[in-house]
């Protein structure tokens, strides 16, 4: 019996780690859980309920305490869809389209900043993982999640090359939306992801480096697919 593996895929947001690991969890028939949609739909359930203010960014128009105990009563789940690809589904809802809005992108930063939701939340994929044969990507999964995961990536590229690709994901899914606008996006979330006290976005020192600024998503495929076997045969 071939031996499951965890595989932790962090990096920085729009570096296509989400389209890397859904290739790599239908090549592996591995679950694939993409932990950034969790707090996007968190971030989404605070909108919908006008825990969030979309006024500014002070920290008062944020009601903390309700969306920390809403975690508790809310369903996160990760299932598959007709393209045998892994969606976010809310309370059986599925909010993979939703999430994917610049009003979920503006705030979920902040959301995910803060330390009682990310204990929550991380617990909620912890448990996912126990079984193993499963591809997790975020932030926070080889130093934080599964520090243990027999195999850590962290993907990078430039920002404005991210930049670029976020805008053509956007304007692919019909979603309006300004080149400027998602530039100053990322250098805000780049800067909040790495600089919070809590869990920052790091690259550890047993994860494998992937700057993908020049590589196509079948040049990174292939990168990594060669890496899990090599770990996968050595177990």
């Amino acid at each position: 019996m071939i031996n499951k593996i965890i595989i932790a895929i962090d990096g920085h947001s729009s570096t296509g780690k989400s389209t890397l690991a859904k290739m790599v969890a239908k090549e592996l028939k591995y679950k694939h859980i993409n932990t950034g949609a969790m707090y996007r739909a968190l971030t989404l359930h605070a909108l919908r309920h006008n825990w969030i203010t979309d006024a500014s960014e002070d920290i008062e128009a944020i009601n903390v305490k309700k969306m920390i105990k809403s975690i508790d009563e809310l369903e996160l789940d990760f299932r598959l869809d007709q393209d045998t690809h892994y969606v976010m589904y809310m309370n059986n809802e599925n909010v993979d389209f939703e999430i994917k809005k610049p009003i979920v992108s503006k705030y979920v930063s902040t959301v995910s900043s803060y330390p009682l939701i990310r204990k929550k939340i991380v617990k909620i994929q912890q448990n996912i993982g126990k079984s193993k044969g499963v591809v997790m990507e975020g932030r926070d999964i080889g130093s934080v999640v599964f520090p243990d995961a027999e195999l850590k990536l962290f993907i990078t590229a430039s920002i404005e090359v991210r930049a670029k690709r976020r805008h053509e994901e956007l304007l692919n899914l019909g979603i309006k939306s300004h080149f400027s606008d998602i530039l100053d996006n990322l250098k805000m979330r780049d800067f909040s992801d790495t600089h919070r006290k809590n869990s920052p976005l790091t690259c550890v020192d047993d994860a494998v480096l992937i700057d993908n600024t020049s590589l196509n998503i079948d040049e990174q495929f292939e990168l990594v697919t060669s890496l899990i076997r090599k770990k996968i045969n050595f177990l």
